[in-house]
């Protein structure tokens, strides 16, 4: 609404300028005989109405705009287009209800509700428990949980390595919140993947897919056990990328990549495509800070062979081990590693002009090549082939590269003395 100043505007008191006063004398005009008369002033007949007059012209004046009314609506509707009978209500009806969803972007060819429906019931729950000791070696129990997904209805389930690793007790719950106690079958911790087995039959397994069959931009539906207590999440976006190099804890993987929103306790869990069909063992995300929409998974032609090897006979035959477990010490005190475990570690220090340029130790010798080549628990790894470790990473890589049956040549310090030690890899049985 305008506002006006209305000290701008002022009523005037008299006749305006240019008007005659009909009352006042008659001022000159051209007739000389009109000069000095007055004009008598006419007195005009009030118009006087009846009542059955007013009532009439109100009926007419409201049928003409009834008539105008009307005849406005149909000159418009001849204009405008039709549909169907109906014209643009239902225009506005199809826009507010077509708008953007996954299925029609993606081109798939079931909705999240179909996929979901299909699949949810071969995802798990997973919570372990493992005896963890502090600096000062006090033992403490250690709750963890992820995910996993069914893979044969008699109870073999495929889930990640870290997920289980050094477990003393896992507890599975399945999607009718039933619980069992899972026994690990196998586990490889170079592809990440293990083997549990409940005592369960006719469970409803995943169905799966071609990981090798897949385009960016396909549907991608994640479903897992976010936060270790929210089983059964469903979440869904696309396939981002293809054979993705990533590295996790030293080791280099070759994952797809989905900016399907992926969470502490979705590890293990199921990668869904647009069918239903299991494509990835979800197992990570992306930690930086202000990151968003990146998440991995591991693809499902790569999880099933691995799998398949644990299930038939524990391990994935052909891969090379020192038939050694190691622990880095650098990676878990800032402290250093001789003043903490020197009493029990014999390594460290310098010998023979050597400065250990880490501190990866041998912690148990289990192989009968390496307890037959001589080395201790305790023993210092300086360098293998030529190459100084600095990190169980680099120790663990240069191992992979090699195959059953080569030779490494190890310098280890023991004792304050340098000692080469060479070790033929033997086949790795287990993780």
């Amino acid at each position: 609404m305008d506002n006006f100043d209305h000290n701008n505007y002022q009523y005037t008191s008299g006749p305006n300028p240019g008007q005659f006063d009909l009352d006042g004398p008659l001022m000159p005009s051209g007739d000389p005989g009109q000069r000095g008369r007055h004009k008598k002033k006419k007195k005009s007949k009030p118009v006087t109405l009846t009542r059955t007059s007013l009532t009439a012209i109100i009926v007419l004046c409201v049928f003409l705009s009834s008539a105008f009314g009307f005849g406005g609506a149909m000159l418009a509707g001849s204009y405008l287009p039709s549909n169907g009978g109906s014209s643009g209500i239902s225009n506005i009806t199809n826009a507010q209800t077509t708008g953007f969803n996954l299925q029609d972007a993606t081109g798939s060819s079931m909705t999240v509700q179909e996929i979901t429906k299909k699949a949810q019931d071969s995802v798990v729950e997973i919570k372990t428990e493992s005896v963890q000791a502090d600096s000062w070696m006090q033992q403490y129990v250690m709750e963890g949980a992820g995910s996993g997904v069914i893979v044969k209805p008699n109870g073999y389930i495929i889930t990640n390595n870290h997920v289980i690793d050094g477990a003393r007790k896992i507890m599975v719950t399945t999607s009718d919140k039933k619980e069992y106690e899972a026994k690990l079958v196998g586990t490889d911790s170079d592809t990440d993947v293990a083997v549990l087995k409940i005592n369960a039959k006719n469970l409803s397994a995943a169905t799966l897919g071609n990981s090798d069959q897949l385009n960016v931009g396909d549907m991608a539906v994640a479903i897992g056990n976010p936060l270790g207590e929210l089983g059964g999440t469903v979440t869904a976006g696309i396939i981002s990328a293809l054979e993705r190099s990533i590295s996790l804890d030293g080791k280099t993987m070759t994952l797809l990549q989905t900016d399907t929103p992926i969470n502490p306790g979705n590890s293990g869990g199921g990668l869904f495509n647009q069918y239903g069909q299991l494509i990835g063992i979800v197992v990570a995300k992306s930690s930086g800070s202000g990151v968003e929409g990146l998440g991995f998974a591991i693809p499902i032609n790569t999880a099933s062979n691995v799998a398949s090897q644990l299930m038939d006979g524990g391990y994935v035959k052909g891969k090379p081990s020192t038939g050694m477990a190691y622990v880095d010490m650098a990676s878990s005190s800032q402290q250093s590693s001789d003043d903490i475990f020197g009493g029990i570690f014999g390594g460290g220090g310098q010998g023979n002009g050597y400065q250990s340029p880490g501190s990866v130790y041998i912690q148990e010798v289990n192989g009968a090549n390496a307890k037959k080549a001589g080395f201790k628990p305790g023993d210092l790894v300086y360098s293998v082939d030529g190459k100084e470790i600095d990190s169980f990473e680099t120790l663990s890589a240069i191992v992979t590269s090699h195959k059953v049956g080569d030779t490494l040549t190890y310098i280890i310090l023991r004792d304050g003395q340098s000692k080469e030690i060479k070790l033929q890899l033997e086949e790795k049985t287990s993780s």
